[in-house]
């Protein structure tokens, strides 16, 4: 079975105060599908970074990425967010849901923008499944954080991904809610049976994950089942 995500030999460079900065060097590696890998390290060792060039949303300075079984540089900027609506999902630590819309509209919007008629009837499902009947019709400042990563999560799921990327999802949440949240992800992740490529500082949630990959000052420095 061909690999959902491959990072081939993935770098990134910056100009800064004229020297270069190296953020990430030669980062290499292969995520089989329905897979799950936890990238942790410290602050500042290249993990959003690395998400970034994955997900197609920066371009690295040498290397490739192969996702869904397209090389992400044979793709215009219209083509590589074609594919992410096609076969990724986000949740990020900030939530990025628009505030002007309810928790319903903002669920169902990335199923309304790809033509689906049915979209607010999956969309509420989903948010029932999550917790959040009775808030359908709330906007993001009428809810707590945790409700609002919910929605968030709801979001990222309703289009059915092949891969999702979750960016330091419990940064912004206490505790006990952080863990209510993480128990959510992982079990829609299951339910779904989607690969989860997941940014974290925890080492307790990385421990959730198969795999493992560690970073130190860009580079990785351990590997675990990749």
């Amino acid at each position: 079975m061909q690999p959902i995500l491959v990072a081939e030999g993935l770098s990134k460079q910056v100009g800064l105060d004229q020297e270069t900065l190296t953020i990430l060097d030669d980062v290499s590696f292969s995520l089989p599908q329905s897979a799950s890998l936890a990238i942790v390290g410290a602050s500042g060792s290249g993990k959003s970074t690395l998400l970034g060039l994955l997900a197609g949303l920066d371009r690295p300075s040498r290397g490739r990425v192969q996702l869904a079984g397209e090389y992400l540089d044979e793709l215009d900027e219209d083509g590589r967010a074609a594919l992410r609506g096609q076969a990724v999902g986000f949740v990020f630590q900030s939530f990025q849901l628009l505030p002007a819309l309810s928790a319903l509209d903002n669920v169902a919007l990335p199923l309304e923008l790809s033509g689906q008629r049915d979209a607010q009837k999956q969309a509420r499902a989903l948010l029932e499944r999550v917790g959040l009947a009775a808030r359908l019709k709330h906007r993001p400042r009428e809810l707590s954080g945790g409700e609002q990563q919910r929605v968030a999560l709801a979001r990222a799921f309703v289009t059915r991904p092949r891969l999702l990327f979750a960016d330091e999802p419990t940064g912004n949440l206490d505790t006990q809610t952080g863990k209510r949240i993480i128990e959510l992800l992982f079990d829609l992740n299951h339910e779904a049976g989607t690969t989860l490529v997941l940014v974290t500082h925890d080492e307790r949630l990385a421990a959730r994950c198969a795999m493992r990959l560690r970073l130190a000052a860009g580079r990785v420095v351990e590997r675990e089942g990749l």
